[in-house]
């Protein structure tokens, strides 16, 4: 099978965190004869990937190296410190990095928030995942702070979490090779920016079999009849004439009559 015959798809990477499905329900809509394939990747291996060839695009967390990627900003998640139920905090609906001064905040080796000075205490090891620290935290050897997304995609009946605010904050973008751009990603990014099918940004579509001819008709029925105009201006006159022999009645009866 030669390349000019086989089956095009899209291959798209993710990191954990990430909820793609909304996106691809979409391109399944838009694109049936296109398979998207998923394959989610850790986050320190994202570019790696892409860069291999792996994957056509991906969703990733920034910040992404903007001399060998294109990237769009998609959103920024929300900050959170995820507790034991029992935890202290729970108590409020907001915390506040010093209110983490006595616990032992964990600090897994896939974080994926960009700490100038972490809060709280910290642990004598680091986990390796993110999976990792929170098994710690069920276990009662400490807090951990993550972007909302990895709070839900590892939730626990016993654990719960709380905004944590002056926290830095991670960013989600959509991000391919500088050089490996195809019309299969500008698809994909007027998906992710909510695009209708019908828009004209992107990938210029082809009109619509008849649409040109249905444009002409609509045109044509925009234009006025010929001779419709020139009837209106006539009735207008007709209606004009009337009122100018009611004038010049009006002024035959003001004249003096002439004497003979």
């Amino acid at each position: 099978m030669t390349g000019s015959d086989a089956t095009p798809s899209f291959r798209l990477a993710y990191v954990p965190g990430v909820m793609p499905d909304k996106w691809v329900r979409i391109w399944n809509e838009r694109q049936p004869d296109v398979p998207l394939t998923l394959t989610q990747v850790p986050p320190g291996a994202a570019a790696e990937r892409l860069l291999g060839g792996d994957a056509d695009a991906g969703l990733v967390r920034t910040p992404v190296d903007r001399e060998v990627f294109s990237a769009i900003p998609l959103y920024t998640e929300q900050t959170v410190v995820v507790v034991p139920k029992d935890h202290l905090v729970t108590a409020v609906d907001e915390v506040a990095p010093e209110d983490l001064a006595d616990d032992i905040v964990l600090h897994p080796l896939d974080d994926v928030l960009d700490w100038e000075s972490l809060p709280g205490r910290p642990a004598l090891e680091r986990p390796a995942t993110t999976a990792d620290a929170v098994e710690l935290v069920a276990a009662g050897i400490g807090v951990l702070v993550v972007p909302l997304s990895l709070a839900r995609l590892h939730h626990r009946k016993d654990l719960t979490h709380r905004p944590l605010k002056d926290a830095p904050e991670s960013s989600v973008a959509l991000a391919w090779p500088e050089d490996a751009k195809t019309d299969l990603i500008e698809d994909f990014i007027g998906i992710v920016r909510g695009r209708t099918v019908n828009s004209t940004r992107g990938r210029q579509q082809a009109p619509a079999r008849g649409e040109s001819a249905d444009a002409d008709r609509d045109g044509a029925r925009r234009k006025p009849a010929p001779g419709k105009a020139a009837a209106g201006r006539s009735a207008g006159a007709k209606r004009t004439g009337k009122s100018g022999r009611g004038a010049a009645k009006n002024d035959r009866r003001g004249k003096p009559r002439r004497r003979s």
